[in-house]
């Protein structure tokens, strides 16, 4: 991408240690712990999409889902990636403006000998205490969201369910906020719900899920209920946290997700995803550990 430059203010680079540790934790070394590094095609393939969603060619324009292509491609080590990234940052696109993590980004990217990030750095500031965005950090051990006004649900069976959801969802690290918005998108708390499609029960599983994982009784609240967070830590593991992707991929497949490096585009999942929004408010939720309850992170 080639971008103007836009003047911040014009401070120290950041300090070495402050580099160092950067570099050791988002750059190529880390990307096994995060996602795999992609093919040479398959990051130029990210990028370009990023490009596309940033600027709306030939899409709607959707900085957001703009930013979080950068940020995976930052994670993954891509200098690009990261100097679009903080370029975005540091001019508020698709988030509020945080010249500190942009010139951090900035500096990871000129590190590699990004010539753009170079001359950027030069302009911007970065305290040690400046985070990166959540998507670059490592993963985190589970802890509670912070508090924000619970979504009401008005149909009867939501109190029940609700107080089903609180027990089962910290056993499977997700927040039961999230899993409530799910279950009423997906059934409106009716355990006897069928879709077209077979989709059963309050978290709808179709019975290949439902099977994937272990899910006898689609139609038994608690099973049903173990089974759809099963598959949220899944997703949530394999998305980084990422709530956009995770609510398209709940809706259309991973594989869809992974084929448009982002939410595809059906209008379904388009509006899926953004009733999601509505419900749950926090656009990254934390990473579940890889053991546990869920089981592990990669496709069974």
């Amino acid at each position: 991408m080639t971008a103007p430059f836009h003047p911040l203010h014009r401070t120290r680079r950041p300090h070495a240690a402050l580099l160092a540790a950067l570099l050791a934790c988002c750059g190529p070394a880390c990307a096994e712990a995060g996602a795999a590094p992609a093919a040479a095609g398959g990051m130029a393939e990210l990028l370009a999409s990023a490009v596309r969603l940033e600027h709306g060619e030939g899409v709607p324009r959707d900085l957001p889902q703009a930013l979080a292509l950068y940020c995976r491609a930052a994670r993954a080590g891509n200098a690009q990636g990261q100097y679009a990234l903080g370029w975005m940052l540091a001019n508020g696109r698709g988030a509020a403006r945080d010249d500190g993590a942009a010139a951090q980004l900035f500096a990871l990217a000129a590190a590699q000998g990004h010539p753009q990030a170079q001359a950027m750095l030069h302009m911007t500031n970065a305290a040690p205490s400046t985070p990166l965005p959540a998507c670059m950090l490592p993963d985190t051990p589970f802890v509670a969201m912070e508090a924000e006004p619970r979504a009401v649900y008005e149909q009867a069976a939501s109190k029940q369910i609700g107080a089903l959801v609180e027990v089962l969802a910290p056993q499977f690290e997700v927040d039961p906020r999230l899993a409530m918005a799910i279950i009423a998108i997906e059934s409106g708390f009716n355990t006897r719900a069928v879709s077209p499609k077979n989709a059963q029960g309050l978290m709808q599983l179709i019975p290949e899920t439902a099977e994937r994982f272990r899910v006898k009784d689609a139609f038994d609240a608690e099973q049903n209920i173990r089974g759809g967070l099963a598959y949220l830590r899944w997703l949530l593991g394999y998305f980084r946290g990422d709530v956009q992707l995770v609510a398209a991929a709940y809706n259309a497949g991973e594989k869809a997700v992974d084929q448009y490096k982002g939410v595809p585009p059906y209008a379904e999942t388009q509006e899926y995803v953004k009733r999601l929004a509505r419900l749950y408010k926090h656009a990254v939720h934390p990473t579940p550990s890889a053991t546990g309850a869920g089981g592990a992170r990669r496709k069974p």
